[in-house]
């Protein structure tokens, strides 16, 4: 009992403190939620009425198709930049302080993965709010598996952005691997466009991409009449529970087997 709260006391502390610092940085939290939000208004209201989906052969407004995809975006985002943090921390030394304290680096990976997961998900709902606009009204059924796809796409993507972060001291850098492969991983998740219109090699790297099935499960969720059948919710959730809990394995791994450098 003393070892699990010893253990639990700490990661509830990282989490903590990851949640009131990104709160307290009020510019990126507005970044976060006003970027997707302009790029959704901007990019639906200039195909309007003009998008057919392939799916369904109707004529979907692209703000409806496109709002999944937005709110992935912030997810991502999120997830990602509240990893950043980690390098924050290893340059003002806080991390070393953390990393010679008697408890074990998995307890560092579960504190900052939850903290992220939790912001994320936040963001996310926080962006359902204008989904009546759209039409959009929850059961509760509907409304817990909207909640439990955005939460494991938050945290599968949160340790993802800790093990990409965990080995770098620059958040340039960071930033670099972020526009190398992490937004190429959204554009191929079908948020902008439906795997069934994309050309055949495109098709399979949305298929085998996990940030798809994230996708299409939200948008199965709000907008059940398009529901494409090659993307059964069963399905989708099954594949994000499996790369979330690789994400999470693979950052316990990083986490104990590289070590930290402290700062200059």
């Amino acid at each position: 009992m003393t070892g699990t709260t010893f253990g639990v006391m700490p990661a509830l502390s990282l989490w903590r403190r990851e949640v009131v610092r990104f709160y307290r940085n009020l510019s990126r939290v507005v970044g976060v939620i006003a970027s997707p939000l302009l790029f959704w208004v901007v990019i639906g209201a200039g195909f309007g009425n003009s998008f057919r989906n392939p799916t369904t052969g109707n004529g979907q407004n692209y703000l409806d198709f496109f709002f999944p995809g937005a709110l992935m975006m912030i997810v991502l985002f999120t997830s990602i930049f509240a990893m950043m943090s980690l390098i924050e921390d290893r340059n003002e030394g806080f991390l070393l302080s953390v990393l010679v304290a008697p408890v074990h680096r998995s307890v560092i990976v579960l504190g900052k993965v939850l903290g992220g997961t939790t912001l994320a998900t936040l963001q996310g709902l926080l962006f359902l709010v204008i989904a009546p606009l759209l039409g959009i009204h929850f059961g509760l059924v509907q409304l817990l598996l909207v909640i439990l796809d955005i939460f494991l796409v938050s945290f599968s993507l949160t340790a993802l952005g800790f093990i990409i972060a965990w080995p770098m001291d620059s958040t340039s850098g960071f930033h670099a691997i972020i526009n190398l492969f992490l937004i190429p991983l959204w554009l191929l998740s079908g948020s902008l466009f439906p795997v069934s219109s994309a050309s055949p090699w495109m098709a399979f790297l949305m298929r085998i991409n996990p940030l798809t099935y994230g996708t299409e499960a939200l948008r199965g969720l709000l907008f059940p009449a398009t529901a494409s059948p090659e993307f059964p919710l069963a399905t989708c959730l099954a594949v994000l529970v499996i790369f979330t809990l690789v994400m999470f394995s693979l950052a316990f791994v990083v986490a104990n087997r590289r070590s930290t450098k402290p700062a200059a």
